[in-house]
């Protein structure tokens, strides 16, 4: 999606407005750093200040983030996620996971309500991956490949609101869980996931949202 000159003012708003629209396509994928600033100043055709007043709009939305001295990188692909991710960079650990577990549950249920075999087939993808990281005792590798799973549930929901609100609960979170799984695993920590995957496949509702509701007591605090 090219770019083009902002020929009517306001240009800030203009400017911001073409940003973000690189952002919400995708064009501009969440993580990967955005163009350096001389290449959007010809692009636009506007002066420095107004698109340094456009980034910075859009970084306190959230949508993106300047690193010093690395350049700027999205953040999140629309407002109602950035604007969760600066909550929950504010929030105490055990509020986050209370409201994570809501979230889980609630997915928990819908997928076992509209799952499809597409579905089941990337769920159970997810699962074995999981389990294949614990298998081979790689702690970052299992961090990641369970937080993927509970994507994949939460995919299953086909609820786009709560996928989105999920992945950034589910990103928060995970860097707490890097941090506390170190580099091992303990056996003793282990939480099988297999039967939420049954009671989805069985389409058991309240089996489901049971089996989701005991995930994340490895933070509870009480």
């Amino acid at each position: 999606m090219p770019l083009h000159s902002a020929a009517r003012t306001p240009l800030v708003d203009q400017v911001i407005a073409q940003l973000r629209e690189q952002i919400s396509s995708g064009e501009w994928p969440v993580g990967s750093k955005i163009p350096t600033e001389p290449d959007l100043v010809a692009a636009l055709g506007v002066g420095r200040n107004t698109l340094r007043e456009a980034v910075r709009a859009l970084a306190h939305l959230g949508l993106l983030e300047s690193r010093q001295g690395a350049g700027t990188y999205v953040r999140a692909d629309n407002e109602l996620v950035g604007a969760v991710r600066r909550r929950l960079a504010r929030a105490e650990l055990r509020d986050a996971t209370e409201l994570r577990r809501g979230l889980e549950v609630e997915a928990a249920r819908l997928a076992a309500r509209r799952r499809t075999e597409d579905d089941l087939t990337a769920l159970r993808a997810a699962l074995a991956a999981r389990e294949a990281a614990w298998a081979d005792q790689d702690a970052q590798l299992f961090v990641e490949n369970d937080a993927r799973f509970h994507h994949a549930v939460a995919a299953c929901s086909h609820n786009t609101m709560l996928i989105e609100l999920y992945a950034d609960f589910g990103e928060a979170l995970r860097d707490v869980l890097h941090t506390c799984v170190g580099g091992e695993v303990r056996p003793d920590e282990y939480l099988s996931h297999t039967g939420l995957v049954e009671a989805i496949t069985d389409r058991d509702e309240d089996r489901a949202a049971v089996e989701a509701a005991t995930f994340l007591r490895l933070f509870d605090t009480g």
